[in-house]
Order: C-alpha cells, then structure tokens, then sequence
C-alpha cells in the first residue's frame, strides 16, 4: 500500500507530495522542483541537504553520509525515502 507524504522547503516554503514508493528528488522533480545531483545513487553527495523535522529510509545499504552528518541531519535525497511527512532546508533548489 502506497502512503502520500508531504515535503517542505523550508528556505523556498514549497510543498509537494511524495509517495512512498519514491525518493524525495524524484518526487521533487515530479512537482517541477529542480534539486542538485549528478550520480542519483547516493555516492557523489552532490544533493546533500539537511532534514529539519521528519525521517526517511534509504534505497541503498551505505548512503554516501558519515555518522557525523546522519547525527547532524543530514541526508541525501536521491536515495531518501519519506517515512513521515519532511521538511528539507536545500537553498539551491529551483523551479523547472
């Protein structure tokens, strides 16, 4: 059963939906909001933003994150999946 999540951009105050089944920058990209990345598969951490409030599980075993960073709040959103509504602070984000 799929479960519909909402997602904020705290700098940009955007909201979109994301369903479980997808990661948040594909979500993202479905909404018409353009996220930084390059690789996709958690490895080049070109997409990494911090979570403020929310959680997410991840698509792959060993995200592209230190212990340090995932403590902090960091997360990546091309391998993050929503398990809880999210708000997410990535000044670059843009509109399509």
């Amino acid at each position: 059963m799929q479960v519909l999540f909402s997602a904020l951009l705290k700098d940009q105050q955007w909201r979109f939906e994301v369903p479980s089944s997808l990661t948040l920058m594909e979500a993202a990209r479905l909404a018409g909001i353009t996220l930084p990345s390059s690789c996709r598969n958690g490895t080049c951490r070109t997409c990494l933003c911090r979570l403020h409030s929310g959680s997410v599980r991840y698509t792959v075993d060993w995200p592209g994150l230190s212990a340090d960073e995932k403590k902090a709040g960091d997360i990546l959103p091309c391998v993050a999946v929503p398990l809880s509504d999210v708000v997410i602070r990535e000044p670059r984000a843009s509109r399509q």
